[in-house]
């Protein structure tokens, strides 16, 4: 069952079994696709001849691929013979697309999830993947005398056995935790059976008296906002004059089994909160939550405000959902069928081990994640070059039984949150009690949570609320540092009293800004932070709240 990475047999068989139902049903549809292959068929004859009358060459490809899709970039993907096999694969690739999107009857899930699969197989199959089929591998076997593939089998021995023994990937032992990465200065100055907490050491003379906490996502390392010096926004936001607190999540054990959602809030969040209030007793705190951590933190700001309690100064939220009916390709992997599974699995170990949530995530992104590593480090001999965030990648963390069934049912399955039936202390909670500015930042290209579902804060939030839109993805599109970013970002204010505007519709009236968000965001907390003053102390002794190590701690070195 391990071996399916969390997939329900149950789940595809029963989402195939409607597809190929509804399709033996529907002549018309059947009809249309015979044609529209016996058309796509001449138009690849017409252009094999016309590559032949053009000395191999064809000025206008018939089709071109996919968003994303660089796995035919190269100049030599347009030469004879590989110009017509690339065309050829991306016809099939569009015929598949229709095939499965197009079947009247069908339901939306089950055609999703058909798509998928079929994509799969036909990424399997790429003439990329091939020695026969891909021109620069051929080239480079014939320059290097075939000495790539022989490299390449060694890097395939060396990833084996990496894998058999669990050990991080090759080139991740360059980047240490503690040393050259999650490196900032601070300590831990509060611990307890889920989280630890650190507070960073002042990189100015003078700091904003509201403090700034960052609640991670339990999925990952917290270590991901303070990567190598130049990549962490935890000492950005340091030279920029504030105080933050970072919680670090415990990589559970099986005994840990039945700590569920409430706890993850209430030894998480709550805890952190009483912590950093305890260190800075009379300010408000500027409270920054990532990915799941980020929708964790929105309840949490929901349940305080309908307590009345003013803890909160602003609230951020980084690649992070509050309404997952729209949550993209992810929901493939959440139907009844599905989390029924993936629990039975978990039960066996208390668990959900990291390789299985990593499995599910590479094949959200196969062509990215899988195969273009298969034709770089196998194919061509290659190796990329390790980085910071590599090795964040590579430091999985586990889930605990109960936290991620409830997790998966209440949010994903249900939607409770944005239907405004979750329950916080006996009694639903929603994201409108939240009465503190908000900043939401979105990623174009997130494969985990698409922008226009972060963009539904805009119908559950009565705030005012900055909008932020970048490029990059899910990770990328975050850690985005000042000094190096490459790319561009959109950002817009709605007031509590403006209308809604679609999401479609913001994209069109604001315009890409080059650069990193994390200026306009710092901008941002400084016009809602008081004037600077000296640092608070490293922690509350008078209370027990002493040092109890250096940063990062020790619950980020669990595996």
């Amino acid at each position: 069952m391990q071996a399916t990475l969390g997939r329900s047999p149950l789940s595809v068989l029963n989402a195939y079994s409607d597809w190929l139902g509804h399709l033996a049903v529907a002549p018309g549809l059947r009809q249309q696709l015979l044609e529209f292959a016996i058309q796509r068929s001449l138009q690849l004859w017409q252009y094999a001849t016309g590559c032949a009358v053009h000395g191999g060459t064809a000025p206008v490809p018939c089709v071109g691929p996919l968003p994303q899709d660089n796995r035919f970039s190269n100049p030599a993907w347009s030469t004879w013979p590989f110009n017509v096999v690339h065309q050829a694969f991306l016809m099939q690739e569009e015929w598949w697309g229709r095939a499965t999107t197009a079947v009247p009857g069908v339901s939306p899930h089950n055609a999703r999830e058909v798509s998928f699969l079929a994509r799969q197989v036909l990424d399997q199959f790429a003439p990329s993947n091939f020695v026969a089929t891909n021109p620069v591998v051929l080239r480079k076997t014939l320059e290097s005398g075939g000495r790539n593939l022989w490299d390449g089998a060694c890097n395939f021995v060396d990833d084996l056995q990496r894998a058999i023994s669990r050990r991080p990937v090759a080139g991740t032992e360059a980047y240490r935790v503690g040393e050259t990465i999650a490196c900032t200065p601070g300590s831990v100055i509060f611990r307890n059976e889920l989280i630890e907490l650190i507070q960073y050491s002042p990189m100015t003379d003078k700091v904003h008296p509201e403090p700034v906490l960052i609640v991670p996502a339990w999925i990952m390392k917290y270590y991901i906002l303070d990567l190598s010096p130049e990549n962490s926004l935890v000492r950005h936001l340091l030279e920029a004059g504030h105080t933050v607190f970072m919680i670090s999540w415990r990589n559970p054990r099986p005994e840990h089994r039945d700590l569920g959602m409430d706890d993850y809030l209430s030894l998480g969040i709550d805890a952190a909160l009483a912590g950093v209030k305890a260190v800075v007793p009379d300010h408000p705190v500027h409270a920054v939550g990532y990915c799941l951590g980020g929708t964790l933190l929105a309840i949490a700001a929901a349940a305080l405000a309908r307590r009345e309690e003013h803890a909160l100064k602003t609230l951020t939220l980084l690649a992070a959902q509050t309404d997952f009916a729209d949550a993209g390709e992810l929901t493939l992997f959440v139907d009844e069928s599905e989390v029924t599974f993936l629990e039975d699995l978990m039960w066996q170990r208390g668990l959900l081990e990291a390789r299985q949530m990593a499995g599910a995530f590479h094949l959200l992104r196969s062509n990215d994640l899988i195969w273009s590593r298969v034709v770089r480090d196998y194919l061509l001999g290659g190796r990329m070059a390790a980085s910071d965030l590599m090795t964040w990648n590579a430091d999985g963390t586990r889930m605990p039984y109960r936290m991620h069934s409830e997790y998966l049912r209440q949010l994903f399955l249900n939607n409770d949150l944005a239907a405004g039936r979750y329950v916080v202390g006996g009694m639903p909670v929603g994201l409108s009690n939240i009465d503190v500015p908000m900043f939401v930042v979105a990623t174009a290209w997130d494969h985990v949570a698409p922008w226009k579902s972060v963009y539904k804060i805009h119908l559950q939030a009565d705030v005012d609320l900055t909008f932020v839109l970048t490029t990059g993805g899910h990770n990328v599109g975050i850690v985005n540092p000042p000094k190096s970013s490459t790319r561009q970002y959109r950002m817009g204010t709605q007031p509590h009293t403006a209308t809604y505007i679609s999401p479609d519709h913001w994209l069109e009236t604001h315009d890409s800004i080059a650069g990193s968000w994390w200026g306009a965001w710092v901008d941002w907390l400084k016009t809602n932070s008081s004037a600077p003053g000296a640092p608070p102390t490293m922690g509350a002794t008078a209370i027990g709240l002493s040092p109890i190590e250096g940063a990062p701690g020790s619950y980020v070195f669990d595996r």
